[in-house]
């Protein structure tokens, strides 16, 4: 049975299920875009317009731009239909991020300063891959105009040099070319589970070059097994590091359940939702609403994948509260159907951490009204 989305262009609104009211859906999708985006809620907005047609979204609790937030930016524009604030971000990143020369020419620098200064010189691959597809989706939705509105080409580009990294394939990919893994950064041997978006993939391999193309479809089933394989077969929780054999890694002490961490389970659920694939990981969902569904919200924790608890709180407990809900998108059990209903009723987040918590809550809340879309040429 043909499964999923992109082959039924049918996609599941789990509120509109749960008898929330369409208007109502509605009405909060657009309220919450308004207080991110524009100036209805000051202290809730994450982005801002600068001169010369441009804007970036802030980091709000490190207080600077990165590539993460400027591509989760992008795709928000292009899934409300927003070509004026896609252009801006787009642009801001060309002219601030864009990395002319180095080992990392063709990268975008990670993190810069609110004037576009660059506080660093290294890429992160989750920021490309957010760029690659949310361009592509721009090509189709608003249609190519000139450098650097070209916006497909701009796309593919991204992804020719993700893996070989210039004319004269110098420098370092952001993918492992023999066992198609992202890599954390382009420099180490090792990944972070919550990069891996085996539904970007698969629509890589259909738009990408056509020479990169297998490779894409192939990192698409690697990534799948990987999720699983990194997620604790009990718990459910994935590390922020972790080598390639799924083990985790606590370099720098990123070998626990934390930040990064929270965007598997949203991940996940969206590739169920838009190719049904039979491998994906769904188990590691029912394993996560197990695991939290007797946990308060303000007890979030940080824990090792076995479910060990450390003091610290966590950072972003909106954000984790929002993944898990997204995970009710492919699973209709009643701790699902409790963590949609509840997570619908639930505000943004307040004060200095809200960019990312707010950003995460966004897409699991365009993911939950069916509104998470693909757009084809």
């Amino acid at each position: 049975m043909t499964r999923g989305a992109f082959h039924t262009k049918d996609y599941t609104n789990r509120f509109l299920a749960l008898g929330i009211d369409q208007q109502a859906i509605d009405d909060k999708i657009t309220d919450t875009w308004e207080r991110l985006f524009t100036d209805k809620d000051p202290a809730l907005k994450i982005y801002f317009e600068t001169e010369n047609d441009m804007g970036y979204v802030v980091d709000t609790g490190n207080n600077d731009v990165r590539t993460e937030g400027q591509s989760y930016g992008m795709m928000m524009a292009v899934q409300m239909n927003n070509q004026k604030v896609f252009d801006r971000i787009w642009k801001w990143t060309k002219t601030h991020m864009y990395m002319e020369e180095g080992i990392h020419q063709g990268y975008f620098a990670w993190s810069c300063q609110l004037d576009g200064t660059k506080n660093a010189y290294g890429p992160a691959p989750d920021g490309e891959e957010y760029f690659a597809m949310s361009l592509f989706f721009a090509s189709h939705r608003f249609g190519d105009k000139e450098a650097p509105f070209n916006y497909g080409e701009q796309a593919r580009e991204i992804l020719r040099r993700c893996l070989r990294k210039g004319p004269n394939n110098n420098g370092h990919t952001m993918w492992d070319l023999e066992n198609h893994l992202i890599k954390f950064v382009p420099e180490v041997d090792f990944s972070d589970p919550s990069y891996h978006l085996p539904h970007f993939y698969e629509l890589f391999g259909e738009w990408a070059n056509e020479e990169d193309r297998a490779f894409w479809k192939e990192a698409a089933r690697k990534s799948r097994d990987y999720i699983a394989l990194a997620a604790h077969p009990e718990t459910g929780l994935s590390p922020e590091y972790a080598f390639y054999d799924g083990t985790p890694n606590h370099i720098r002490g990123f070998g626990d359940f934390f930040s990064d961490s929270y965007r598997v389970c949203t991940n996940i659920a969206l590739d169920y939702e838009w190719f049904g694939d039979e491998d994906t990981p769904l188990a590691v969902i029912d394993r996560l609403h197990q695991f939290f569904k007797d946990k308060p919200m303000a007890d979030y924790r940080r824990y090792k994948i076995d479910g060990t608890p450390f003091e610290e709180p966590a950072l972003h407990p909106v954000g984790l509260f929002a993944t898990l809900a997204a995970g009710g998108l492919v699973r209709d059990t009643a701790i699902a159907n409790d963590y949609v209903q509840t997570f619908f009723e639930m505000p943004l987040r307040q004060g200095d951490r809200r960019y990312y918590d707010n950003c995460l809550y966004f897409f699991s809340l365009l993911a939950l009204a069916g509104q998470f879309n693909m757009y084809s040429n």
